[in-house]
């Protein structure tokens, strides 16, 4: 049995020490890293739902987070019915919801503020031959309901009192939606009562309609007029509504423009349904970051709503919505 003497001993003394040292110092600059990496990771919110709310909540989410670097916001749209589904099973912090919130819903646990005003518009192929006389005469309440819930065989000469024998095509969406719900309560239905082809999404139907000269549809305020020019979107022209009835379009009921459409909403012409108030969604109550970033929405947040192209809500709504999300 070799004996180590007394330097040899001190010798691997120090070197035990100094492997022992270097362990700890990698053990805690790992932690050191990780630690750093999670204080750089950036809170998320997510946001899913209607196709009415997206682009305003696109336009929101990128203001946001200008000022807020460390959040992240994720917005996917989908429809009212994934909005609502995906907020109640807390899937996302937000839900989008484009129709008023069901009373089942609210005893599942739905918390909800209004943000801001849209309408769903009826929208034709450009392209018609009764195009111009649709224009001049617009279409009432009475011919929707033959179109999307009787599924009569109505011609456009029928409805515009011309020759054409051409049989109107009718689309409706495919997806629980706040427009399709919305548009249907207006005839004094629900959405499961509209007839026509079934198309997913808000530019689905638009996309149908303009590839079919004898197409109508339904279109949220934000896919049925372009944004940049104020004009519906190339290729459709949106279908103004007879409100009085009295076979012809009336100043004020013409939907020419993005600006008239606005202006027709806020004056009270356009009825309501199918104009309306959209929805933020929560399981309960909005939390951070959510909640900070809808306490934006409804201050700084509004003054993007023009430039979007959306209504403001009331000031009394906006103090109403304030109220509710108070810390």
């Amino acid at each position: 049995m070799k004996i180590i003497n007394g330097s040899k001993l001190f010798i691997l003394f120090l070197i035990i020490i100094v492997v022992i040292l270097s362990v700890a110092a990698c053990v805690q600059k790992t932690s050191n890293e990780n630690s750093d990496k999670k204080s750089k990771e950036k809170a998320t919110i997510r946001v899913s739902g209607a196709w009415a709310l997206y682009p305003m909540m696109v336009k929101w989410a990128e203001e946001y987070q200008k000022i807020h670097p460390e959040i992240r916001i994720d917005v996917s749209a989908g429809g009212a019915g994934k909005g609502i589904a995906d907020s109640l099973a807390g899937l996302v912090d937000i839900g989008m919801v484009s129709r008023n919130i069901k009373p089942e819903e609210i005893k599942q646990g739905a918390a909800f503020i209004p943000v801001v005003k849209d309408a769903v518009f009826p929208t034709m192929n450009a392209g018609n031959a009764d195009a111009a006389a649709v224009l001049r005469r617009g279409l009432n309440r009475e011919v929707f309901t033959d179109l999307w819930i009787l599924e009569k065989p109505v011609t456009w000469g029928r409805i515009v009192k011309s020759g054409c024998k051409e049989k109107v095509q009718v689309y409706t969406r495919s997806d629980a939606c706040g427009a399709a719900e919305t548009w249907a309560q207006y005839m004094g239905r629900k959405q499961e009562d509209l007839k026509g082809i079934a198309v997913y999404g808000d530019p689905g139907v638009a996309e149908a309609v303009r590839k079919d000269v004898n197409g109508i549809g339904f279109n949220n305020l934000n896919y049925a007029y372009d944004a940049k020019t104020g004009l519906p979107v190339n290729g459709l022209q949106i279908v103004p509504i007879d409100v009085n009835q009295n076979g012809r379009i009336d100043p004020e009921e013409d939907l020419a423009t993005k600006e008239k459409a606005i202006r027709s909403i806020i004056a009270g012409v356009y009825p309501s349904p199918p104009a309306r108030d959209l929805f933020l969604v929560t399981r309960d109550s909005f939390k951070c970051p959510a909640a900070e970033f809808v306490r934006w929405i409804l201050k700084d947040g509004q003054k993007y709503i023009n430039e979007v192209g959306y209504i403001s809500l009331s000031e009394q709504q906006l103090k109403e919505a304030r109220e509710k999300i108070k810390s």
